[in-house]
């Protein structure tokens, strides 16, 4: 994926993942889009698309044989851990098959979540 250097943007990110991933994470993008709140704004960080909202709120990425979310917090990943059984690969990593996004109504309340953890801070 790191043809012609680093992404700039989100949109340049997912136009450099290879399908079937791309059409995935795409999905997975606009559940996202949907459930963050009007302020959030998505950039690349750590090489990958991130949604700020009040500091890092959630990103997802694409790898040779899997796509990862990233809640980027480890109490929401506790609360959702019964959902989250059989995808979590490593602390703070969600991982899903290329060909199958998460679900969106799990993805709505993993970004809820985190947005309601940066609001109480």
């Amino acid at each position: 994926m790191a043809r012609g250097g680093a992404p700039q943007d989100p949109d340049q990110y997912l136009a450099r993942v290879p399908e079937p991933a791309r059409g995935t994470l795409k999905k997975v993008r606009a559940t996202i889009q949907s459930a963050v709140p009007s302020e959030a704004t998505e950039v690349i960080s750590y090489g990958m698309p991130i949604f700020k909202y009040k500091g890092m709120l959630v990103g997802y990425a694409a790898f040779s044989n899997h796509c990862s979310f990233f809640p980027m917090s480890y109490a929401v990943i506790e609360k959702f851990k019964k959902e989250l059984q059989g995808l979590l690969a490593a602390k703070g990593t969600i991982r899903f098959p290329v060909d199958k996004p998460l679900p969106a109504t799990l993805v709505k309340r993993l970004v809820k979540a985190r947005v309601a953890e940066k609001d109480k801070k």
